[in-house]
């Protein structure tokens, strides 16, 4: 569910336009490059103007060695990209803050002659005032006014990396996803339609399951692009998630019935006689339609934030009736704006791939969006993307949204078979579905490193993901400790699967979900000196030692940085106690009943009963439910599996 509300005129959204067609220099004896493939360039604001930064963004899909530069109406450099970025898709960014009125042009002019072409050039006007943006359509929640193809997809793609970029050594999160949206040093389309929309002040705070949705729905708005979301169940019963309907800007969901306004629709009774009631009910007043920025909002947070959930990319892979389609695990599929769906209901976007060096593996980096509306980007490993083969659970793994297109009788989204045909996608595959658990990981391992990697070097990555995980609970556990100390009362846990799922206190402060994933890091970091042992062709090992002696080695090296590695945690009475990361893997059996918000903080970090570390405990969870965390629920977490929903 998205929190959202308005504040004032607290309104936030933006309509952002392709700006004029792309043109590239094309002397007579030079083929024409805007025929070159996946290649594109966009100007924004919708509209330039002098008043506004204009910022130039190119994007293709190779590493192509080239430079941006943007010359003013005098014909000299106004400015450049100061390099390539991300990959694949791989783009460059130029802005000038105060342009001159006038013609400018924009240059990728390319080091080495691509397909007979030596520069992609984009034309460019900048006016004295702004020409407003592409206006609103009665037929639609925005007016459609491109497709969804190879170049706008590499645009997204872009866009996404874009916005949530950060050194490596970083850990950032945000408290609201519109704390990233609202700084135009992330935002690609920051104010692109000219009204200063970004700076409205509409808060949203998204969970995993909306965070897809919303970002794909403010690029669309944003580039007048097609967009549509289903109603689908959760699944149970031994059933996987399956989509009832479809629905998309121009033909709209209905709203929730108003019961009390058919009530009073009928014929008039007896008493209505008497006292003057029954009838058709007043007309209301007419109202003056809202505004693009309006109709943005609530259509995202009152419609599609309210319908879409965590099984909404679970159904069957061979479904064409979703909203994602599955892709093969290739660096090209990949990419940002790809989005994982766990087979428990965790969901993640990703944001950046970084390649392989000779001193580290590669990375996949991804976003996801808490209860609470906090936004932190992840790296990919096992104890963040779980994965399991169940058809009640229906499909995990890596998706994308499903193209939308504009079909005889209105929007339709492409199947399965047109996306595998399709030249700009044509990245249809079931192959996820046919890997066993452990494939699944060693093909992602392949995907990120296709080189083999230096076993410690390896591990003390894994130690680190788990250590970042471990950081990241301290949060969580720490909201509900603030959540007591505000007065928050106990707070009732649900039954059976329904502790995984639920809304209210339990969701934003207990951490059952976030639990199972940290017991099953725990489990792959503890089991990496074996893994290397089974699999040692994947790893660069050492020269004239066996697979037995790299395993010794690594099981000491491992003991010693978990030794090393400390963090601290709030106790109950606010003073800090510092653990080990070694503690918390030597606790694990304790982890397995410390999800329960009503529980001091102590106990959810595995404190020993009687220990120093916990005698600021103030608070324990009711005996009754904590019977039922021992006799009926511990199962789950030690055996490391999720339930079905029931």
């Amino acid at each position: 569910m998205t929190r959202w509300r308005k504040a004032g005129y607290a309104f936030w959204t933006a309509v952002l336009v392709h700006a004029g067609p792309v043109h590239a220099a094309k002397p007579a004896s030079e083929t024409d490059c805007a025929s070159l493939p996946g290649l594109t360039v966009l100007a924004t604001p919708y509209s330039p103007w002098k008043g506004a930064p204009l910022r130039v963004v190119a994007v293709a899909e190779t590493a192509i060695d080239g430079e941006l530069v943007l010359h003013g109406p005098d014909g000299a450099v106004a400015a450049k990209a100061p390099g390539r970025r991300g990959g694949p898709p791989y783009f460059w960014l130029a802005e000038v803050q105060n342009p001159a009125v006038g013609s400018w042009q924009a240059s990728l002019n390319f080091a080495a002659e691509q397909g007979g072409c030596k520069a992609l050039t984009h034309s460019i006007t900048v006016r004295k005032a702004s020409a407003g943006g592409p206006g609103t359509s009665a037929k639609s929640v925005w007016p459609i006014r491109a497709t969804w193809n190879r170049e706008t997809e590499n645009l997204y793609a872009a866009w996404i990396e874009a916005l949530f970029d950060a050194p490596l050594d970083d850990q950032p999160s945000w408290p609201a996803l519109h704390e990233v949206l609202r700084d135009p040093s992330r935002n690609l389309l920051f104010n692109h339609l000219g009204m200063k929309e970004d700076e409205k002040g509409l808060v949203i705070k998204p969970d995993c399951a909306d965070l897809p949705y919303f970002l794909r729905a403010y690029f669309a708005f944003k580039m007048g692009l097609p967009f549509g979301y289903s109603k689908c169940t959760r699944g149970g019963r031994g059933k996987p998630p399956a989509c009832v309907s479809w629905w998309n800007i121009e033909n709209l969901e209905p709203p929730p019935e108003d019961q009390a306004a058919k009530n009073t629709t009928g014929s008039p009774t007896f008493l209505d006689s008497l006292f003057g009631g029954g009838g058709a009910p007043p007309a209301k007043p007419k109202t003056k339609p809202p505004g693009p920025v309006i109709s943005f909002g609530q259509f995202i947070s009152e419609t599609v934030a309210n319908t879409v959930h965590s099984g909404s990319g679970r159904p069957p892979a061979t479904s064409d009736n979703t909203d994602y389609y599955s892709v093969p695990l290739t660096e090209a599929a990949l990419r940002p704006g790809t989005v994982y769906h766990d087979p428990y209901g965790h969901i993640l976007v990703i944001v950046r791939r970084v390649p392989q060096t000779a001193d580290a593996a590669g990375l996949i980096l991804a976003v996801d969006g808490q209860p609470d509306g906090t936004v932190a980007r992840k790296r990919f490993w096992r104890g963040n993307f779980l994965f399991a083969q169940d058809a009640a659970l229906g499909s995990p793994g890596f998706k994308r949204f499903r193209p939308v297109v504009k079909g005889k009788s209105g929007l339709r989204r492409l199947t399965n078979a047109e996306i595998a045909k399709h030249p700009d996608y044509s990245d249809f595959s079931l192959e996820q579905t046919e890997l066993s658990v452990e494939a699944f990981y060693d093909k992602m391992d392949d995907v990120m490193s296709p080189s083999p990697l230096d076993p410690e070097r390896a591990m003390i990555s894994a130690v680190t993901a788990l250590e970042e995980q471990v950081k990241a609970r301290v949060t969580s556990v720490e909201n509900g400790r603030k959540y007591h100390m505000k007065g928050g009362g106990e707070v009732a846990m649900p039954d059976g699967p329904a502790i995984f799922e639920t809304t209210g206190a339990w969701e934003d402060f207990a951490t059952p979900s976030r639990d199972l994933r940290l017991l099953i890091a725990i489990d792959v970091v503890r089991g990496f000196p074996e893994r290397v042992a089974r699999r040692p062709e994947r790893y660069a090992m050492p020269q004239g030692k066996t697979a037995a002696d790299v395993k010794t080695g690594l099981d000491a090296k491992l003991a010693e940085d978990l030794e090393k590695r400390t963090f601290t945690y709030a106790r109950s009475d606010g003073s800090e106690w510092t653990l080990k990361l070694s503690d918390v893997v030597q606790r694990v059996g304790e982890l397995e009943l410390a999800y329960n918000i009503n529980d001091c903080v102590e106990v959810r970090w595995g404190a020993p009963e009687g220990s120093d570390e916990a005698k600021t405990c103030q608070r324990r969870a009711p005996d009754a439910q904590r019977r039922k965390m021992a006799s009926d629920f511990r199962a789950w977490f030690s055996e490391r599996r999720r339930p079905p929903r029931g």
